[in-house]
C-alpha cells in the first residue's frame, strides 16, 4: 500500500523544506532557513542526547568558522575552541614543525563536532523555536522529481506513519542514510576510491603531548595525535583494513603510539584510559550530481572523504552554506529570478569536494608511503616531506590546501 494513503493516518503536513538528518550539515541548513523565516522540519533517527555526545571530528577551518559567525552560529565556538597555528611532522628521527599561521596569517580551530552539534541544536530548537523530530523510524522520500515531493516516517511515540509535503528536501543523513539511496543509480554514478589501509581511531582521557597536531611517518605505519581538549586526545594508528579493535589492547596501543611518534627531544606521550576504539577503513566516494529534482544532498550523504586531512566536517559545512543560502533566495523571492543558486548548487560544491579529495589522496601517500615496504615509495615520500621544509613555494601550496583557503565558499 502507498505509505501516503494509509488508513487512519494523521492528516499530511506541509512545510517549505524537510531536512533529513541532524548533523552539522542538516542543522546548519535548518538554522539558515529558520533565521530567514522559511518553514522547515528536521527529521533525525537518533535522540538529541545521542547526537550531542557522538564522538566525531574536531578540526574546523577558519573560513567555516567565519561563515558560522556571520550567521550567528559561532558564539560558543569562538569562546571555547582552541586555535591551532602549526602542525608537526615526525620523520628521520626528528621533529619538523610547520607553522602555517606564520606563513599565511590563518589558523585552524579545534572544537569537537558533538559540541558544534549541541550548539546548532540549541540555537535551532531552544532559541529560534525550530522543529526537530528525534527518534523517527523508516524515513522515506517520495516524488523527488516532481514539484510535490514529500517525506514520510514512523512516529516513535504513536507508531503511526506521518507524511510531510514540502517544496524541497535537504538530504543530510550521512553515508548510510536514505536520501542518497533515493537517487536512481543509473543516473547518479558514485565515484569510489579505496586506500587499502585501515586506521584505528582512539580517544584517550589523556592530555596531548604537544600543542599541535602530530603526524608520525614510520616504516611500521602512520600514527597521528590530534588534541581535542586539555584532558582528551584523539589518536590514530595505521593498521590492516578490517582489523578488529579488540586485537589492540591498552598496552599494545600505547606501545605502538610511543614507538611511531618517538623522535629525539620530544616529550613522552601521557598514557590514559582509552574511551573509544573504532576501526576506520580508509575510502572515499563522490556522488555526481548532488541534486535530483527537489532533493539536494549535503555532507556525507553526497561525498565521503577519509579523515586523512580532516576535511569531512568542513565539506559538510560548505555544502550547508551553499544550500541554505540558495534555498532562502529561491523561497523568499521570485523563483524565476533566483533559481540559479539551486541550479548551480551541485557544481559549486563539487569543485571544493574534488579539491579536498585530491589533497587527501596526496597527503595519504605522505602518511603511508613509507609503510609499504617499497623502497621507491619510501624515497618519494621523504622527497615530498623534505621539499615541504626547504621550498617556500611547496610550503605555501601545502598551507593553502591544509587550511582550505584556496577558494572562498
Amino acid at each position: 500500500m502507498n505509505p501516503l494513503q494509509l488508513p487512519n493516518a494523521p492528516a499530511p503536513q506541509r512545510v517549505s523544506v524537510v531536512v533529513v538528518g541532524a548533523g552539522p550539515a542538516g542543522l546548519t541548513v535548518a538554522n539558515i532557513l529558520r533565521h530567514a523565516g522559511v518553514g522547515c522540519v528536521v527529521l533525525e533517527t537518533e535522540t538529541r542526547e545521542f547526537i550531542e555526545q557522538r564522538p566525531r571530528a574536531g578540526v574546523i577551518e577558519e573560513w567555516a568558522v567565519r561563515a558560522l559567525e556571520e550567521r550567528g552560529l559561532a558564539e560558543n565556538l569562538l569562546r571555547k575552541a582552541q586555535r591551532h597555528t602549526a602542525c608537526e611532522f615526525r620523520f628521520d628521527d626528528r621533529q619538523h614543525r610547520f607553522s602555517y599561521t606564520e606563513l599565511t596569517g590563518r589558523h585552524h580551530y579545534v572544537y569537537p563536532q558533538p559540541s558544534l552539534v549541541a550548539d546548532l541544536v540549541r540555537e535551532y530548537v531552544d532559541v529560534r523555536g525550530g522543529d526537530i523530530r528525534f527518534g523517527v523510524r523508516d524515513v522515506q522520500v517520495h516524488d523527488i522529481d516532481t514539484d510535490q515531493p514529500s517525506v514520510s516516517y514512523t512516529c516513535p511515540h504513536s507508531g503511526q506513519r506521518q507524511v510531510i509535503h514540502c517544496d524541497f528536501i535537504a538530504g543530510c543523513d550521512g553515508a548510510r542514510g536514505v536520501t542518497r539511496r533515493a537517487l536512481p543509480a543509473d543516473r547518479f554514478p558514485i565515484a569510489r576510491h579505496d586506500y587499502g589501509i585501515g586506521w584505528l581511531s582512539l580517544l584517550a582521557e589523556a592530555p596531548p603531548s604537544s600543542d599541535c597536531v602530530l603526524f608520525g611517518i614510520h616504516q611500521d605505519g602512520f600514527a597521528g595525535q590530534m588534541p581535542r581538549s586539555p584532558e582528551v586526545t584523539r589518536y590514530y594508528l595505521q593498521c590492516p583494513p578490517g582489523d578488529d579493535p579488540e586485537n589492540w589492547s591498552h598496552e599494545r596501543v600505547w606501545a605502538e603510539l610511543r614507538r611511531r611518534l618517538a623522535v629525539d627531544g620530544a616529550p613522552e606521550l601521557v598514557e590514559g584510559q582509552l574511551i573509544e576504539k573504532r576501526m576506520l577503513d580508509m575510502h572515499d566516494y563522490v556522488v555526481e550530481s548532488m541534486a535530483s529534482g527537489r532533493l539536494f544532498l549535503a555532507g556525507d550523504a553526497a561525498h565521503l572523504v577519509a579523515p586523512i586531512a580532516a576535511k569531512g566536517m568542513n565539506l559538510a559545512l560548505h555544502d550547508a552554506f551553499q544550500l541554505g543560502d540558495a534555498l532562502v533566495a529561491h523561497l523568499t523571492q521570485e523563483a524565476d529570478d533566483n533559481s540559479s543558486g539551486l541550479e548551480g548548487y551541485s557544481e559549486a560544491c563539487l569543485r571544493r569536494v574534488w579539491d579536498y579529495q585530491e589533497f587527501s589522496q596526496w597527503l595519504s601517500e605522505v602518511y603511508h608511503g613509507s609503510a609499504t615496504g617499497e623502497p621507491f615509495r619510501t624515497g618519494t615520500t621523504l622527497a615530498r616531506l623534505r621539499r615541504l621544509f626547504t621550498s617556500p613555494v611547496a610550503a605555501a601550496a601545502f598551507a593553502e590546501q591544509y587550511l582550505g583557503t584556496a577558494e572562498r565558499y
